[in-house]
């Protein structure tokens, strides 16, 4: 029960951040709460016109990347009397699904995905797309908080008419919080990071970056301090920072990151 004793964790998500706290202190940790992901701001009326559109037009594939986007654009297909039209479309068309959330959710609307990633990153979708063809087709892709140039391009370079759903976004974090942070992992007063998402691992670089300490943060993951990533997705973003040394569990889940960062520290 004193795995963790005396060691300074950082909870870098703003949800079940209790819940968090509560595992690191029964392992004798001390939770630090530094939230890098802001919250999410659902804009259902900015997608009101693609989806009025892809209603009432063919759709070849429907693209999603993650539950909670997909159910957004059914909610907000609710609220336009659209959501029997584009359920039956989605049922009708080819349909890729990116994550076990998203797959279990397409479950539950009885929709058989032509292509699944159970590897939750975009790179594992874009490979799991590889074989299929595209040309003349019309693709809706439902994103996830920010833009996904990559999917875009390795669509509409096959030939696709993509159309883009961003119903929800990321909002940046408080200037302050990314302030302590950087300050905490450069002069040693942390021992662990867990993100929980890759948007926070780049929030943190971007004003890294941004404040001319980089570097200085990288080494300081590198020597001292323990990256922890829920999943594979997260410990993707960390590592395309160059930060080859990433704890992350089997399954993904917060509670095993938790379990994951314990063991480590019982090597």
């Amino acid at each position: 029960m004193d795995k963790l004793l005396g060691k300074k964790i950082v909870i870098a998500g703003s949800r079940k951040t209790e819940e968090m706290s509560l595992l690191i202190q029964k392992q004798g940790g001390i939770p630090v709460v530094r939230p890098l992901q802001g919250f999410i701001y659902l804009d259902e009326s900015a997608v009101e016109k693609e989806l009025l559109y892809c209603a009432n037009n063919q759709v070849d594939w429907f693209v999603f990347t993650t539950g909670v986007g997909t159910e957004t654009l059914l909610n907000a297909a609710e609220k336009l009397g659209v959501d029997s039209m584009l359920l039956q479309k989605m049922k009708d068309a080819n349909v890729a699904a990116r994550g076990y959330k998203t797959i279990n959710l397409l479950k539950k609307l009885e929709i058989k995905p032509t292509v699944i990633d159970e590897d939750g990153t975009i790179q594992g979708l874009i490979n799991r797309l590889g074989d299929c063809d595209f040309a003349n087709q019309t693709v809706l892709v439902q994103l996830h908080g920010e833009p996904q140039p990559a999917l875009i391009q390795f669509l509409e370079e096959r030939g696709a008419a993509v159309v883009q759903l961003l119903p929800y976004r990321h909002i940046e974090p408080e200037t302050a919080v990314l302030e302590t942070l950087c300050h905490e992992l450069t002069t040693s007063s942390i021992d662990a990071v867990c993100f929980t998402t890759a948007v926070q691992v780049r929030y943190l670089f971007v004003y890294a970056r941004r404040q001319g300490i980089s570097d200085a943060v990288r080494q300081a993951f590198t020597t001292r301090v323990k990256a922890v990533a829920v999943g594979k997705v997260t410990a993707e973003a960390l590592r395309d920072e160059g930060l080859n040394q990433v704890i992350v569990p089997e399954t993904e889940r917060m509670g095993a990151m938790i379990i994951e960062l314990v063991k480590d520290y019982s090597k």
